[in-house]
């Protein structure tokens, strides 16, 4: 995206020294990070709160999200002491652009890089915007080493090195004011638009919900189904619990095979999708081995894959071609009788209240799972195979227009996305002038 043309340009420009930076506006300063902070390491002063570093949103409470899981010490007194105004860096994930300045006073892992900025030449806001815009995040890749990604380590010995381009401290505070209301107003359309997602979504699973526990017919006869859950059902149906009509219900194998470079794929959690099945990440073992793996559990075209640990737990996979696989012990196979249609059971399955039901017996479980006796013991609504077969192709196309209208969504915030990272870093190097 090309915000240059739509944006004035500084009267004239210099060159940066360095390819990724290019040149920047001539009036402007080059300096080093080391230049314009001090690094520190005040500590004992573990009643201050924690802070954490987010790649999204830089440094804020710990406590003020549910969704980090890194444990706190019980003894903080190493944890090193954040004022406001502080550069705060995780130097494992800076590869990612989590740093950012702090707003907040308290303290952080003492893991972290942590430096006192010079309030007199540098506005801290704008700083923030800079050494996370996108040409920072590629030379923190750069300059990150490890065995692993998950493991690389930045230096502060380079990190001081790299160069910042700096406006007079007025223009500075102006860059800043301006990105924070130009990036609000992005955030804020971004958010109406993952809040329609959610709504599609809801919509979607009440859709799949009617069709496949009421039919398509409004005048049909109902009659009391016996089952809370699921209340009425068309008279004709059948209620029944999953293995009165399945062939067998069995999980993968629970050792570690050995793994080899080629041979029949080895599914795990991660490769069962949402209703797809994915080969492309998938491990791989001898064909002795999938031979005697698959005497137990042999996934075939038309079976029902349910995740049964993992982040992804409780998800429903539909096996739709004939490409021989075997499973790990975190997958479930469910394998319907000549009775049911697999499309129709797919989304029998994945209906939010027959998931909450397969999940229940493992809340108070400090990570959830699904049990086998739980998915046998599972009630769904069977009606005739015809209506069955009726009732997937009705929601095959319902399903294609909901996941349209998301995909669509997802799009624009993608493109949201893209155009506030281009402003962020077209701006805080001076590419434009505003």
């Amino acid at each position: 995206m090309d915000l240059e043309t739509s944006f004035p340009k500084y009267d004239s420009y210099q060159d940066s020294g360095t390819d990724w930076l290019g040149e920047i506006p001539s009036d402007w300063s080059l300096e080093s990070i080391r230049s314009v902070t001090q690094l520190k390491s005040e500590k004992n002063q573990p009643n201050l709160q924690v802070l954490s570093v987010y790649r999204e949103y830089g440094v804020i409470p710990k406590d003020s999200r549910d969704d980090n899981h890194n444990a706190t010490s019980l003894d903080t007194s190493g944890y090193k002491v954040v004022g406001e105004g502080d550069l705060v860096v995780n130097k494992m994930k800076a590869w990612q652009g989590s740093m950012g300045v702090s707003e907040h006073n308290g303290i952080v892992s003492p893991a972290y890089i942590t430096c006192r900025v010079d309030a007199e030449r540098v506005y801290p806001k704008f700083l923030h915007y800079l050494l996370r815009s996108q040409p920072y995040i590629g030379v923190y890749n750069a300059l990150s080493y490890g065995v692993r990604v998950g493991q690389w380590d930045m230096h502060y010995e380079d990190f001081k090195h790299i160069p910042l381009p700096l406006p007079d401290r007025t223009l500075q505070q102006r860059i800043a004011n301006f990105l924070d209301q130009k990036t609000a107003e992005i955030d804020e359309a971004i958010a109406k638009k993952q809040h329609f997602i959610e709504l599609l979504k809801e919509q979607k699973a009440i859709v799949i919900n009617h069709a496949v526990t009421k039919g398509l017919n409004p005048d049909v006869t109902m009659r009391n189904s016996g089952v809370k859950r699921i209340g009425e059902v068309p008279a004709h149906w059948s209620i029944v619990r999953l293995k009165h009509i399945s062939k067998k219900i069995t999980d993968g194998e629970h050792i570690s095979p050995k793994i080899v470079d080629a041979g029949v794929p080895l599914l795990s959690a991660k490769d069962v999708r949402e209703r797809k099945i994915r080969f492309d990440a998938a491990a791989y073992v001898s064909v002795p081995d999938a031979k005697k793996f698959r005497k137990r559990c042999n996934p075939e075209r038309g079976d029902i894959l349910i995740v049964s640990r993992g982040a992804t737990v409780g998800r429903i996979g539909l096996v739709e071609d004939d490409q021989e696989f075997c499973l790990m012990g975190s997958v479930i196979l469910v394998k319907p009788k000549e009775v049911v249609s697999p499309g129709f059971l797919y989304y029998s399955l994945n209906q939010e209240d027959v998931q909450r039901s397969i999940l229940q017996a493992s809340d108070a479980s400090a990570q959830q799972a699904v049990y086998l006796v739980d998915v046998k013991e599972t009630v769904v609504c069977i009606p005739p195979l015809g209506e069955q077969q009726a009732i997937y192709t009705h929601l095959e196309f319902q399903i294609e227009e909901f996941d349209r209208a998301v995909s669509f969504q997802i799009k624009e915030i993608d493109l949201l996305t893209e155009i506030k990272t281009v402003y962020i870093s077209s701006v805080v190097t001076g590419k434009i002038k505003i």
